[in-house]
């Protein structure tokens, strides 16, 4: 809140129109009232010397500003805090000539009562204190019935409740038996109520004008107080109160004319709302009417505004018409032009095609669906490349609200002409690269020349898909078969994989004394240099995109667990400004009724450092600290005796607990799986030996030096030339034929385990 002394400025005032509550700005000026609404940026102004009354009301939240006017209209303003009664109050009588005045509201929660209709609202008091009130503006319908009226009221789309209909019961006056109450409170809802009824003749009527939302063709009957379409299949009504703005637009190709209703609330056929009503002239078509009014209408009504014969071009008198009727400003285009001398540009809004409109004070895009954009809500504005091709561009507009519009599709010829009208109205710029509110043209679009500035994944994409094609085309062409030099130099040979192989002197004599051959190797070399650069770029492409990096089971750290605080510990002591402040909470809070915590503990801060004399406090916080230590020593020395007796109970359980024996079948499971199967060595050396310890261990000796021998013996195979294997294998050849009862070196396993009850050399012999 701005408080001046010529006027005071609210931000964060609410108003509540038929259930919705509309945030927006309030400005109490000297000589007006100005409120601006941040929805729709309809500025309501009234004088300050028509303000008749000024009433403080209590709300459920915060309190109410209501002003009543001397034509009878109200206007309530909610969100103001308790602390600006004071100020309101010496500035609404300084300037304005009345005394803020206020007015309790009745809480018992009575349904009975009296009813009082003061201005456009109806007040029902329960014992001589208001208990609510209807404004009648929002009164769409009402009847009678025996003893009963019925109100029906307009409904919100913004409201996420709203009110349908209020019955109000009449009982008759038993002093006067003979006046109708019911009808004298009907009559009285239905002055002020904003009943649509068509009573009269009308100003103006236009037939047949051709409509592009609602589409379709319809009859305009203009009316003192509201608008009538009649089309073939639907009529709609539209009060001149919902009108919020008047557009006239020239189209692209300079033969047509839009005239655009902007509308809140706006009319509704079933689920479909529709904001904006537009309608399409022809230039060249041309009209004569004769509006129906009296002399005196024209002059005192309209102030001359209109003539009782108008005729023109049939978009400019309907214009005019709607100029007077209506007593809104008619907005046209300002100074732009776009590359093609006109006033709009040609784009697209998600799958419609339209024209958008750089006004003085917004955009508009018409005409599917119709949008304005007003720069008061506008956060930034962004150039962005269209994904499809690079002759055209998109344009973004970001509002306060969060919402995105995209137009897509737009020349890239008008870039120019729209950056510098953006950059113009001090619209922030959303730059690609990031840096800074403006940058170059360059920087922001860059020709179809500079491909780098732009999508560099889309341009990796495409470079690999060049390299790749270059690359079949060099092995192609490499692949064919060369005849084999045995006498070719190492360095030729080192050429496929160093990337900058070294030359001898011979090598560079050579090539001067053999013409075309020297160049074709070098165009060789240089095919190789390319292709292995080529390949450790992938190779390094693909490593940064592709590379995950692993957990080593040591990398990882290690949560440190936080360790349980003992609820039977003592607390730490309080500081001496704690213990101040708790003290003087509630005082503070008195004071200061409205603040916050934060603000409230920043205030006792402040107070903290401005107090001169802190020893009692600082007495109070050394006592408690001693009383802290003290406590602390009892509650250790207990937590020691109680870990002392913990240690005793554990090293008595461990001694009551015996000692388990190793078991034999762990030793059994060493010897091996196959204790089932024995060999004849084992048999032989298991019947010599009685003893059954020393019968298991030889056996496995014998077997581990065995199976030693074999490796070395196959080591020196490997090693042995093909003719001595050969000779070998004759001689082994020989032996065997001559030596027929020994046993071979490998080992022969018997299938059949010995059995439990005979002895090794008992089983030998079966």
């Amino acid at each position: 809140m701005c408080n001046m002394s010529d006027f005071q400025e609210y931000p964060d005032v609410v108003q509540e129109v038929r259930g919705a509550l509309n945030p927006g700005r309030l400005k109490l000026q000297s000589n007006s009232v100005i409120f601006k609404n941040n929805k729709t940026g309809k500025i309501d102004q009234y004088p300050g010397t028509d303000v008749d009354k000024v009433h403080w009301l209590k709300r459920a939240r915060g309190n109410c500003l209501k002003f009543l006017l001397s034509s009878g209209t109200i206007h309530r303003y909610d969100g103001f805090k308790e602390g600006e009664f004071e100020k309101l109050a010496a500035f609404i009588s300084k300037y304005y000539m009345v005394s803020l005045e206020k007015k309790d509201l009745s809480v018992k929660g009575w349904n009975w009562g009296l009813a009082n209709f003061t201005g456009n609202a109806l007040e029902f008091e329960v014992d001589n204190k208001l208990g609510f009130e209807v404004p009648l503006s929002h009164v769409s319908h009402t009847t009678t019935a025996k003893q009963e009226v019925t109100l029906e009221f307009h409904p919100n789309d913004d409201a996420a409740v709203s009110l349908m209909e209020l019955r109000f019961h009449i009982p008759p006056d038993p002093k006067d038996t003979e006046k109708d109450l019911v009808q004298e409170f009907y009559n009285n809802v239905l002055e002020k109520a904003d009943i649509i009824q068509a009573t009269g003749d009308a100003l103006a009527v236009f037939t047949e004008v051709q409509c592009l939302t609602p589409r379709g063709r319809y009859d305009f009957k203009m009316y003192n107080t509201f608008l009538q379409l009649h089309g073939k299949t639907f009529d709609y009504k539209i009060p001149y109160t919902t009108v919020l703005r008047l557009f006239l637009l020239p189209h692209k190709d300079g033969r047509q004319m839009f005239f655009v209703i902007s509308l809140d609330p706006p009319i509704k056929q079933g689920q479909t709302r529709y904001h904006f009503c537009i309608l399409l002239f022809n230039i060249d078509d041309e009209m004569s009417i004769e509006l129906g009014l009296s002399d005196e209408d024209l002059n005192e009504k309209y102030e001359n505004k209109l003539q009782k014969e108008m005729s023109g071009p049939e978009y400019e008198v309907i214009s005019r018409v709607f100029k007077a009727v209506t007593n809104r400003k008619i907005t046209v285009p300002g100074s732009f032009l776009s590359n093609t001398k006109s006033h709009s540009i040609s784009c697209s809004y998600k799958a419609a095609t339209g024209f958008l409109y750089p006004l003085e004070r917004g955009f508009i895009f018409v005409h599917k669906p119709p949008i304005h954009i007003r720069f008061d809500e506008v956060v930034t504005v962004n150039f962005a490349r269209s994904a499809g091709t690079n002759r055209s561009f998109d344009f973004d507009v970001e509002t306060k609200s969060g919402t995105t519009y995209t137009f897509v599709g737009i020349e890239k010829d008008e870039y120019g002409k729209l950056y510098d009208f953006v950059s113009s109205k001090k619209l922030r710029v959303k730059n690609i690269n990031g840096k800074g509110d403006k940058a170059p043209y360059r920087d922001d679009m860059s020709g179809s020349d500079d491909e780098d500035d732009h999508d560099a994944y889309l341009e990796r994409m495409k470079a690999e898909g060049k390299d790749r094609q270059s690359g079949d085309e060099d092995d192609d062409s490499d692949s064919s078969d060369e005849s084999y030099n045995p006498n070719e130099s190492a360095s030729d040979v080192a050429e496929e994989y160093d990337s900058n192989p070294p030359t001898t002197s011979s090598n560079s004599d050579d090539s001067e004394g053999s013409g075309g051959d020297s160049g074709d190797e070098e165009a060789k070399e240089q095919k190789r240099k390319e292709r292995q650069e080529r390949k450790s770029k992938e190779k390094k492409k693909s490593h940064t995109a592709k590379t995950v990096r692993e957990k080593l089971p040591g990398s990882e750290k290690k949560k440190k667990k936080k360790s349980k605080k003992d609820p039977n510990a003592p607390k730490r002591p309080q500081s001496a400004y704690f213990l101040w402040f708790n003290a003087n909470r509630e005082e503070l809070k008195k004071d200061n009724p409205d603040i916050s915590i934060t603000d409230l503990s920043k205030k006792a801060g402040e107070l903290w450092k401005q107090l001169e004399d802190k020893t009692e406090w600082n007495e109070k916080a050394a006592e408690a600290k001693k009383d802290y230590e003290k406590a602390m020593k009892e509650y250790q020395a207990k937590r020691a005796e109680a870990s002392d007796e913990e240690g005793e109970e554990e090293s008595a359980k461990k001694r009551k607990s015996p000692k388990k024996s190793p078991s034999k079948s762990a030793s059994d499971s060493r010897a091996g799986a196959g204790t089932n199967y024995k060999s004849k060595e084992y048999i032989s050396s298991s019947g010599s030996n009685s003893s059954g310890s020393d019968s298991d261990d030889k056996p496995l000796k014998k077997k581990a030096k065995k199976d030693d021998s074999k490796k070395e013996k196959k080591k020196k195979k490997e090693k042995e030339p093909e003719t001595k294997r050969k000779s070998k294998r004759q001689n082994k050849g020989s032996e065997s034929e001559s030596s027929v009862g020994e046993l071979p070196d490998e080992e022969e396993i018997l299938d059949t385990p010995p059995s439990s009850g005979k002895s090794a050399s008992e089983s030998e012999s079966d």
